[in-house]
């Protein structure tokens, strides 16, 4: 299949390239960063540059690759753990807007299917939760799937030294879930240890 994936220069994106690759699928890695994408490419996918805040230029992107599965693997979160709660807009903003830009590309673009990052565990009331629950609730209206992930560990994580509580997943099992996750049907799929 042709596996657009957003947010492929991400801890979670990078691991789920050479494994999409090694599975036989075709994989535009999309990144705002010019910077990344040579990174993209060296992991084996066509780089995508693009803005997902960009509807117009992030359409013409889904429409040129041709996508079979658009995987949103979208969020924006800082490098350093302390900080996210500075970030909770900036993340409900990538998870709603953001989010809803990939859906209407994706009508656009022939309805491919639609897989899109959610979390398995309770959000303290905020903004982060409502735009979860919006997520959740768009792509599942869509006809999409729902990856309710546990809290990532491993390397390259907020907690490459710890074992968080759960609900958790090491990251490169969430990957591996991820990849065999393409051929679910639409509704939630929660990716756990």
């Amino acid at each position: 299949m042709r596996v657009f994936l957003a947010g492929a220069s991400g801890v979670l994106g990078q691991r789920l390239i050479p494994r999409l690759i090694q599975a036989g699928h075709v994989v535009g890695g999309m990144t705002r960063s010019p910077g990344k994408t040579e990174l993209l490419a060296r992991l084996g996918a066509e780089p995508i540059l693009c803005d997902v805040f960009d509807r117009a230029a992030l359409t013409e992107a889904v429409r040129d690759f041709r996508p079979d599965v658009i995987v949103n693997e979208l969020t924006d979160l800082p490098d350093d753990v302390a900080e996210i709660g500075a970030h909770a807009e900036l993340n409900a903003r990538i998870r709603t807007e953001g989010n809803q830009n990939l859906l209407e590309a994706a009508r656009k673009s022939g309805s491919p299917k639609y897989l899109a990052q959610s979390v398995a565990w309770q959000l303290p009331d905020g903004p982060d939760a409502r735009a979860v629950a919006e997520l959740e609730r768009s792509v599942l209206a869509e006809g999409g799937v729902v990856l309710s992930y546990g809290q990532f560990y491993g390397p390259g994580t907020y907690n490459e030294n710890a074992i968080p509580t759960e609900p958790r997943v090491q990251i490169d099992r969430a990957a591996e879930r991820t990849v065999a996750a393409l051929n679910e049907p639409s509704g939630v799929v929660r990716i756990l240890d």
